[in-house]
């Protein structure tokens, strides 16, 4: 009898990284196989997030050879064993926060970090440590987060695969895999925004833009956004934004100082989208006494020190910290997709631009010159 197993596939093309901050090579690779708890997905796009930047410049687990990305939407391939409740075929998106549904952390309406399989930072699938991919030498390449979806083809944890229903647009999907659901989350399930409430976001990037909507959706009557780019103030407004700070206007008083003018002695719920310590700290001083929430969303060196003045933590203000905007991605990404299909969030506006694979650099240069939102990048370039 002939063996039905999945075989390895020569993918024609995937978007190697070599070296920290070069270009990227499209090359084809071999992909291997799911083992036992896998998928093998194709891709049909994905999008280039800071998170990929961050790893790209090697400020976070500095391994090369490897493959980036893991924001994207696909389908199906095949599947390994033991894996239940999905079939060749299926739409999905790939998450790097995992969700089993068995454990005490997945049982928890206050944590979103399954422990049955671990979220960690560095390379290699997160049952066994190794990777899926290999060079056209057969040299093993790293993947990124257990998903590196620049590839035509890659191998995820079933926990870190999500069913979306075939009516969700592809660009969509692949924002909620990622930055707009962290954003959207972190006002959502983490902050719990209340209605009427007061909101600070520091960095009107895609996520900032997210956490604007998220807050929209809640109820807020005040939306806060804080950029450097003067720009920002008009996109920022067809996300919620209500007013705008730009730090580089206030002359001799602080983003603190404008904020708390603004609202009467601070906001209720604070921000940071950036990963800079300063802005993080400034983001905590500008929440009220008493009751103010500052959330942490930004990835900065993971040498950085976040310093904040001691007595002011005793006043009753907090400081969380958020992986994927304290979301589960099983449970709400479905939420988030129809919330879009209905109206109650507008995330369209954040694809501002859109390229085939081999112009993958090309989305690079738009994100590091801030002149990109999110770049959506089709395996199939004449999508």
């Amino acid at each position: 009898m002939e063996d039905q197993s999945p075989k390895p596939i020569r993918c024609k093309a995937a978007a190697v990284c070599r070296a920290a901050g070069e270009p990227l090579t499209v090359e084809e690779v071999v992909v291997d196989p799911p083992k036992a708890y896998e998928i093998r997905i194709k891709i049909i796009c994905t999008s280039l997030c800071h998170t990929d930047i961050t790893f790209w410049q090697a400020k976070v687990a500095p391994v090369f050879p490897r493959i980036l990305g893991h924001e994207a939407y696909g389908v199906v391939e095949s599947v390994g064993e033991h894996v239940e409740g999905f079939a060749a075929g299926d739409a999905v998106v790939p998450t790097f926060l995992g969700q089993c549904d068995g454990c005490a952390s997945c049982a928890s309406e206050q944590n979103n970090l399954c422990a049955a399989v671990p979220f960690v930072i560095g390379p290699g699938m997160r049952r066994d440590g190794t990777t899926r991919f290999r060079d056209a030498q057969g040299n093993p390449l790293h993947d990124l987060l257990a998903v590196s979806s620049f590839s035509e083809y890659t191998v995820v944890d079933v926990n870190q695969v999500v069913k979306i229903g075939p009516d969700v647009p592809p660009k969509l999907a692949c924002l909620l895999s990622c930055g707009a659901s962290t954003g959207v989350g972190a006002a959502w399930r983490l902050a719990k925004v209340e209605p009427g409430s007061s909101v600070a976001i520091f960095g009107l990037g895609s996520v900032g833009l997210a956490v604007a909507q998220g807050a929209k959706m809640c109820g807020a009557s005040k939306i806060i956004g804080v950029d450097l780019n003067p720009d920002k103030q008009e996109i920022g407004r067809s996300f919620g934004v209500t007013d705008f700070v730009n730090p580089s206007q206030l002359g001799k008083n602080s983003v603190r100082e404008a904020i708390l003018e603004m609202t009467g002695g601070g906001v209720d719920y604070s921000f940071e989208c950036i990963g800079v310590s300063s802005v993080m700290t400034d983001a905590f001083r500008s929440t009220k006494m008493g009751k103010g929430k500052t959330i942490v969303l930004g990835l900065g060196k993971d040498t950085d020190q976040l310093c904040l003045p001691s007595l002011e933590l005793l006043f009753g203000r907090c400081v969380m910290g958020s992986l994927f905007g304290g979301t589960k991605p099983k449970t709400d990404i479905p939420i988030l997709a129809e919330k879009c299909m209905n109206g109650e969030l507008e995330l369209d506006g954040l694809v501002t631009h859109e390229v085939g694979l081999p112009e993958i650099n090309t989305a690079f240069d738009l994100l590091m010159q801030g002149k990109s939102l999110r770049c959506i990048v089709w395996m199939d370039k004449d999508k």
